[in-house]
Formats: C-alpha cells, sequence, structure tokens
C-alpha cells in the first residue's frame, strides 16, 4: 500500500523554496519521498520564460544538496513541471507530492484515496518534437505509470500533468544540419505541436482517442480528438516529457482524494463545480466555507477558442498584439476559479491543444478526505 501526500507552498519569486525547507525542517515533509513538484512561475509562458527552468534548476539543487546527492540523480526520479505565467490574480506557487510505501497495511481499502507516480520518455531529437513520435512515446510512459501508480482502470485516472520541449533556433539548425525538417519553423507555434502531441499520447492510452484517429495532419488541426485528463506545459528547459500521473485507487491509504471535470470554455464555473462533486465533495451549487478548507488545489487548463468566441461573443484574446491570448485565458480561467474556491493560489496553464473541447480544458480538484 501506497500513501500520497500534497503540500502547496506559496513563492515570493521563481528562487524561493523557502516554503519547502520550513516543511522539510518541521518534519512534515521527509526529502526522500517527493516525486514530483508542479510549479506556476512568474514569467511570461512563452518561449523566452527562463523563470521555468531557473526555478526547476532553484529546487532540484536544494533537493540535491539536502539528500547529500548529485542533481542528476535527483532528476531521474523527480518530475520538476514548471508552468510559467501568473497572470491576473494567479499567486505564484509549487505543489509538493510525496509518495512512500506503508509497512504493516496489506488489505486494500473500499475507499479509493489519491495515487500519484512520475516517469519519462527518452529525449526526443528537435524533429520528433510535435510528431506520431511523439504521442506513441507519451502513450507508453502513461501505460507504465497506470501500473506503477495502482490504477486500475482508466475511469480513475483524474489527471496527467506532462512537461514538454519545444523547438529553439539552434535546435531546428541541428535538425537541418543532418538533412531533417522539423514540424514547424515557429519556436513560439512548437510549443502548440508539443503540447498538443503530448495531449494526444494521453489521450490513446486512456482510450479516449482510438490511435488510428492520429496522424500527422490532426495534431492541431482535429479539435475533436481530445484528453479530458491531460494537462501537458512546453518549455526550453528539457528535451523530453516529464510525465505526472495522478488518480485514485484502492491501494492507497492517502488522506486524499481527486475528481475532474471538463471545461467547454473558459467561464464554465459548472464544471469547476462539478469536479469538486466528482472529488467527493458533496458541495450544494457553491463549497461551503467548510468545504473550501478541504480543497488542497485545483488544477486546470486554459485556451483561446480558436474561433475568437466565448459562448457566441467575440473576444479580442486572438486579435491583441501586446499580450499572448494564452496569457488572457490563464488570467481568466484562473478568476473563474478563485471566485469559486476563494484562493487565487491555484494551478492554470495555458495552451490546451487537445486538452479538452476547442476554448476548454480539463479541470481537477484534490481534496483532504
Amino acid at each position: 500500500m501506497m500513501d500520497v501526500n500534497v503540500y502547496k507552498i506559496p513563492m515570493s519569486g521563481p528562487d524561493d523554496v523557502s516554503g519547502l525547507e520550513e516543511l522539510i525542517k518541521s518534519g512534515d515533509i521527509n526529502p526522500a519521498e517527493i516525486i514530483a513538484v508542479l510549479g506556476k512561475t512568474e514569467g511570461n509562458g512563452c518561449v523566452n520564460d527562463f523563470t521555468r527552468g531557473f526555478t526547476t534548476f532553484v529546487f532540484r539543487k536544494y533537493l540535491a544538496e539536502t539528500l547529500g546527492t548529485t542533481e542528476k540523480e535527483i532528476e531521474e526520479h523527480v518530475a520538476f513541471v514548471m508552468s510559467g505565467g501568473t497572470e491576473g490574480v494567479m499567486t505564484p506557487h509549487a505543489t509538493i507530492f510525496t509518495k512512500k510505501e506503508v509497512e504493516g497495511v496489506v488489505e486494500e481499502s473500499t475507499d479509493k484515496a489519491l495515487v500519484a507516480d512520475v516517469g519519462f520518455t527518452r529525449d526526443f531529437l528537435p524533429e520528433e518534437i510535435g510528431t506520431l513520435t511523439m504521442v506513441e512515446e507519451v502513450e507508453k510512459v502513461v501505460h507504465e505509470l497506470m501500473t506503477s501508480a495502482g490504477i486500475e482502470s482508466t475511469d480513475d485516472v483524474h489527471f496527467v500533468q506532462i512537461k514538454c520541449p519545444l523547438l529553439t533556433s539552434d535546435r531546428m539548425s541541428d535538425a537541418k544540419s543532418r538533412g531533417q525538417s522539423v514540424v514547424i519553423e515557429d519556436t513560439y507555434k512548437s510549443m502548440g505541436y508539443s503540447r498538443g502531441a503530448s495531449a494526444l499520447g494521453v489521450a490513446v492510452a486512456l482510450g479516449e482517442v482510438e490511435k488510428d484517429q492520429v496522424s500527422s495532419e490532426s495534431i492541431l488541426n482535429d479539435w475533436s480528438l481530445y484528453s479530458g485528463v491531460a494537462s501537458t506545459s512546453a518549455g526550453v528547459e528539457l528535451m523530453n516529457c516529464e510525465v505526472i500521473i495522478m488518480g485514485n485507487s484502492t491501494k492507497s491509504v492517502s488522506k486524499y482524494r481527486m475528481g475532474h471535470s471538463v471545461m467547454k470554455d473558459a467561464i464554465d464555473l459548472e464544471a469547476v463545480i462539478e469536479a469538486i462533486r466528482n472529488s467527493g465533495l458533496d458541495v450544494d451549487k457553491l463549497p461551503s466555507e467548510d468545504d473550501k478548507k478541504r480543497i488542497v488545489n485545483v488544477l486546470a487548463k486554459a485556451e483561446a477558442s480558436s474561433n475568437g468566441k466565448v459562448r457566441g461573443r467575440r473576444t479580442t484574446m486572438l486579435t491583441d498584439s501586446d499580450i499572448n491570448h494564452t496569457r488572457h485565458a490563464r488570467a481568466v480561467v484562473n478568476g473563474v476559479i478563485a471566485s469559486i474556491v476563494g484562493d487565487p493560489m491555484v494551478y492554470v496553464s495555458g495552451g490546451s491543444e487537445h486538452q479538452g473541447p476547442d476554448g476548454g480544458g480539463p479541470v481537477a480538484v484534490i481534496i483532504e478526505k
């Protein structure tokens, strides 16, 4: 049996590990049991957002020093998934996941509880980013993680968070020097291809999409193909995909549980309520103050609809030349969720290609039982 715990800590800047340090010093967290750090950093969320890599470096270095090991050894078993962009009222923060085996507990519970596990694809060549190769590699890792996490049914998978690579000028030049071509020669748009291919890998693994439906032409074109639990975030700081699977299992004694729903658009507060209910909180319309205290964190994706509208009303998200549409979307979705749970410190990642329907995205809730 396993025990998974979740800790949410505010951050005063991309290099702030004081919240984690306090939890380790108090004995609340055993640093050797940390399997994932999921963060929201205050950069722009675009290609040149180096707060993601900076925060990853700081947390990795701190854990290596604390455990008396190397950073390479840390990155081999801890997933660092940093999503840039804390627009609007979104509070920069990190969510820490720990896991340990519980001795003496052999009988499975009839009450499912939170499980989580992490895995990594191999490094991709630049020409493989955003292609079917990425879909297949992610699919394979998700299958492996369902088994290692003790999740027996795809219905019990509630969120699959992935950090994936993007293309840079140097990476494109490397591909060309070997006579290879990349999926697109726009570094910013390459983020979408990488996110989309990774999300379709989750969809195929969980049976949300048939494998033969996915082709090179369907990536970032056929928006009817999507996962209701995939959340992917692209960054310059890696060349592989780091995968965190989260769900519920009878093989867990965790005091937490998880649920999810899918937002059909950026203002779909009903889906947020449904995700809260799906997690096990029997809320009446909106969560009460006692309900809010049991909500550990909300994880969501945000995206501007490809037609530039929300419920038939025109928006300027896609035509604003000063602010990227993913930044608009993150701020809106965070505002909707924050108003429901009474806390702006929730995780909202922009760019939901093949993650929920066009203009929408998955939303998941972790609660204390």
